[in-house]
């Protein structure tokens, strides 16, 4: 990310809405934006193959596993950035289900994952297809399971503000595709 480019357009940005951009309460604000846009954003810096060699730690499966058994974790928190108006998507959680084949992601990874891609301009169907595509990478499995709902503030607080409304998208690989009872244990 070029800070100084961020600092340069922030600081245009305010004269063009009117604002000095020299008073007290603005003289450091191109700065803190960059600082802030650099570690909210930083998952444009990885592809999705990167951030599943990232985080991509697994564990042999345990004995006595059997080939439908799954692993299930759910509530996860992100937040991300709407790249339509640049709005906060917020009060997300994701579900993430996966059936492993011979290894199990590190728990944390997963949570790892989910915030990672989710540090990017973009849209919830698009976050929960990469989160998928990432697990399904890291974990060495097609049979993957996002499950995100969450708060855009382009509709919360801008156009129809309509403070209550929650978007729910579902992803579904491989075996969630068509197996219902697989699908239910996610939502």
């Amino acid at each position: 990310m070029d800070k100084k480019a961020v600092e340069f357009h922030v600081r245009g940005l305010l004269q063009a809405i009117g604002e000095n951009p020299d008073r007290e309460g603005l003289a450091e604000t191109p700065e803190r934006v960059a600082r802030m846009l650099e570690e909210v954003l930083e998952g444009i810096q990885y592809s999705n193959h990167e951030i599943a060699q990232k985080f991509g730690k697994t564990f042999s499966c345990p004995s006595g596993s059997r080939e439908n058994d799954m692993v299930v974790i759910k509530d996860i928190t992100v937040f991300s950035y709407c790249e339509h108006h640049l709005a906060l998507m917020y009060d997300m959680k994701v579900n993430v289900a996966y059936i492993p084949r011979g290894k199990v992601l590190g728990l944390s990874k997963i949570a790892r994952i989910c915030d990672m891609a989710a540090k990017r301009l973009q849209l919830q169907e698009k976050l929960g297809s990469d989160i998928a595509e990432i697990i399904a990478e890291a974990a060495g499995t097609p049979d993957v399971a996002v499950v995100i709902s969450g708060s855009h503030s382009c509709m919360t607080a801008r156009g129809i503000k309509n403070t209550s409304a929650r978007t729910v998208t579902e992803t579904f690989r491989g075996k969630f595709e068509k197996d219902t009872d697989l699908k239910a244990q996610v939502r």
